[in-house]
């Protein structure tokens, strides 16, 4: 995903002023989200748990079975966390939400060990 310069320093900045997760973590999403739409062909919303498939198939094929590792090193250790990163992008203005749409959408969506487990991978194959 191409990011502009300027979204690139709001998400930066975004990022500093929450101090909880790094900006890749950040990108990671909007990168997701991008995928997403992109994939559907689609301008209409994208649900909490569309975009967490999405994160979790981006996640396995990016980073494999280190992908839990690598978001854990962003300080996002469950789907909530995502969740969370969703909602710091709305405050920022970078994302949209319905009214409907809550941060409990992401709660508990899939567990990082079993999503980027090995076994997972083989099972898939």
């Amino acid at each position: 995903m191409a990011e502009t310069a300027p979204q690139q320093y709001r998400v930066k900045s975004l990022a500093r002023r929450h101090k909880v997760f790094r900006a890749d973590a950040y990108f990671f999403v909007l990168e997701a989200l991008d995928g997403a739409m992109r994939a559907q062909e689609i301008s209409h919303h994208i649900s909490g748990q569309e975009l967490l498939e999405w994160i979790r198939d981006l996640g396995n094929e990016r980073y494999g079975v280190m992908a839990g590792d690598v978001f854990n090193a962003w300080g996002v250790r469950s789907t909530l966390d995502f969740g969370r990163i969703v909602f710091h992008l709305v405050q920022e203005g970078l994302l949209r939400k319905r009214e409907q749409d809550s941060l409990s959408d992401f709660i508990d969506q899939f567990d990082f060990e079993d999503a980027f487990d090995l076994k997972f991978f083989e099972s898939e194959g």
